[in-house]
């Protein structure tokens, strides 16, 4: 993803949190693409970011895909370490 435009305005489509909201669709838009990744990554619900899809300059982009992004070195904005701690999956190792 070397090519990627973290300056490029961006969209958020946070996947869906509970049945209740099936139907819905949010999009959010951010001025940056950085700071919709930072949004992602740092603020929805893990339940939520699991289906969450990025837009920028018409290609999309899945969890994992922002997962990457955020964690690259060009990923412009600072990160917060606490706030994505909850997010990490320990593996389990076979006694």
């Amino acid at each position: 993803m070397a090519d990627f435009d973290y300056d490029a305005p961006g969209e958020l489509f946070p996947g869906k949190q509970n049945v209740r909201m099936a139907g819905s669709v949010a999009c959010m838009r951010f001025a940056t693409a950085a700071d919709a990744i930072r949004y992602a990554v740092e603020v929805l619900p893990a339940k939520s970011f699991l289906g969450t899809v990025l837009e920028v300059d018409e290609k999309r982009f899945d969890s994992g895909a922002i997962r990457c992004l955020y964690d690259s070195v060009e990923y412009p904005l600072a990160r917060q370490p606490a706030a994505i701690a909850g997010r990490l999956n320990p593996v389990k190792r076979a006694s």
